[in-house]
This record gives C-alpha cells, structure tokens and sequence, in this order.
C-alpha cells in the first residue's frame, strides 16, 4: 500500500550533466572565438601600424631628408616692383631645406598675406629648384584715414588702393627694386571713407569708391589726361564725388557713365579756355543744365603737365 515506485535518479542526474557540459563546452567556444578575434585584430592593426611606420621611415630616409632633393635655388619672379630679396624673405624659405618637405601651400598663403600681392603661383623643379611666381597689385590712389594712437592722440594713417578696391600698405623704399624708380608720391587722395572700412588686405565695397576709382581709370585715358590733374577725390557726400585738380577746379561727378562725363569737362574745359576763363567750379552729376563758375585764367596756377602713362607698367612674360 505504501510502497512507490522507484524513479531512474541515475537517469535524472546523468541529463543534468550532460546541459551543463554542453553549456561549458558552448562558452568555452565562445571564449575562443573572442580571444581569436581580438587577436586577429590587434596583429593586423599592428601590423598597418608596422607598415606605416616602416613607410614613413623608408620616406623620411629617401625622400624628406634625402640631401639629393634640398633647395639650392629659389626662383622667384614678380611683375611689379617689389624686390626679389624681399620676396624670399616673406616666403620664408632658405637655401638647404628639403623641397618635398615644404609645405607650398603654407609658402603661398605667407605671400598672400602682404596686401601687395595678387597672386602667386609655387611649384617645385626637380631636384633643387623652388619656383615662385608673383602678380602685384598696382596702387592707383591714397586713402587717408584717422586712427587713435596707443596714447590716445589722433594720426593720419594712409594707405593706397588699386583699381579694384583692395587696400594696401604703402611699399618701403628697401622693399622695392633697385632698378625700379621711387614711389609715385603724387596719387590721388581719396577721402571720406570710413575708418572701419579700410583695413590692409581686405577689399573695400562702397559704391563711392567704386565709382572714384573708375574715374581715376577712365581719366587716365582721356583727352583730359595732360590737360590738368586730380589731386584729391571727396566721396563722402551721398550719390556724387568731388574732385579737386592741381589747378584747384572742384569738379563734382554722379556715379556712372564716367566716360561721357569726362567728355562733357573736356568740352567745357576747351570753350573756357577760347574765352580766357579758367572752371572753378563744375557740376557734370547733373545732366539737364551744367551749374559752372568761372575764373580768370590769369588766376589760375600754371598746369603740372605730365606725359600720358598707361595705367599697368608691370612687366611682361612673368
């Protein structure tokens, strides 16, 4: 009545073992698969890593530091004034240096960093040479503006501007070529410009200056070229600029259409001189009627003629 069934404990106990060797056997494969794949990827890693370093020494060996490639001539040619030496100098590289190891990027933006220059050009000649190529901005007027000095007081700074609105510092005398004549000390004067604006390197948008600097162009191909000159150009009135000559006419000029404009002066300058009279003051902004006053020729100063110059005197085939 009491008596049970015996049960298979033997059986039990051995499927037990069996799920638990299993999972061993699983995890344990498991754990080599990891260790192998780690070490799989750290011997390939380590082995990019032995290939770039060797690669790097074997190009520092024959190439970087290979004295068969130093610099031993630097070629630099410009098509404006400034002087070879000068040039050298701003790029900062010296004769020994390696020419794979030059960064000609760095070279080139160390040059574009002098408002003076255009562009440039760099390259490397096998084996020595380092070839650099410049294109200079030519200064077409003076820019005065008033800055504050470290001590408080007030100075005249002046700059000079091309005929596309890029601001430059003024060459120094020991910057220029031997060869080249001295600085041009009688370009126009532009004022009126604000302070803010103008700043070394950087191109000067206003529609003022715009419109003073394709006057100074366009006069420089007129008959008016000869006849007078244009000492100083007032931009700071809105819609017109104001001109003053060596012979102390104020001429004031609308924004556009220079060439007609200049025209117009041309004509008026010539029928003032038939009747002995000298402009002292000329509107051409406006276009219905002209507003004029006039001087005795008498009184006016003697004209500082100048032979016609194209306005670009760089040199050619740079």
């Amino acid at each position: 009545m009491f008596n049970r069934k015996q049960k298979n404990r033997r059986l039990g106990r051995e499927y037990v073992l069996d799920v638990k060797l299993r999972s061993s056997q699983i995890r344990a494969a498991r754990t080599r698969l990891v260790a192998w794949t780690l070490g799989g990827a750290f011997v390939m890693f380590f082995g990019l890593y032995l290939v770039w370093r060797t690669s790097a020494w074997v190009l520092d060996r024959l190439v970087y530091e290979n004295k068969s490639f130093a610099v031993e001539n630097i070629d630099v040619q410009t098509d404006g004034v400034i002087a070879v030496e000068q040039l050298r100098r701003w790029a900062g590289v010296h004769v020994g240096q390696n020419l794979f190891a030059l960064d000609l990027a760095q070279v080139r933006r160390d040059l574009l960093l002098v408002s003076l220059i255009q562009s440039v050009s760099v390259e490397r000649v096998l084996p020595h040479t380092l070839r650099i190529r410049v294109t200079e901005r030519e200064p077409l007027a003076q820019i005065s503006v008033l800055r504050p000095k470290p001590d408080g007081r007030i100075q005249t700074v002046v700059h000079q501007v091309d005929a596309e609105g890029w601001v430059m510092v003024p060459m120094e005398p020991p910057q220029r070529a031997a060869q080249t004549a001295q600085p041009n000390e009688d370009l126009p004067l532009i004022s009126g410009l604000n302070a803010n604006e103008v700043q070394a390197g950087h191109r000067i948008d206003s529609p003022q200056l715009k419109a003073a600097l394709e006057l100074l162009t366009a006069f420089e191909h007129s008959p008016m070229q000869g006849q007078t000159e244009l000492k100083r150009i007032d931009i700071s009135s809105p819609g017109v600029i104001v001109a003053t000559t060596d012979q102390g006419s104020i001429i004031t000029f609308g924004l556009s259409d220079m060439d007609q404009q200049l025209r117009r002066w041309q004509q008026i300058f010539i029928s003032a001189q038939k009747l002995g009279k000298g402009i002292a003051t000329l509107d051409l902004a406006i276009s219905n009627n002209i507003p004029a006053s006039w001087l005795e020729a008498s009184a006016l100063p003697a004209p500082n003629l100048k032979l016609s110059k194209p306005l670009r005197t760089k040199k050619k085939h740079v």
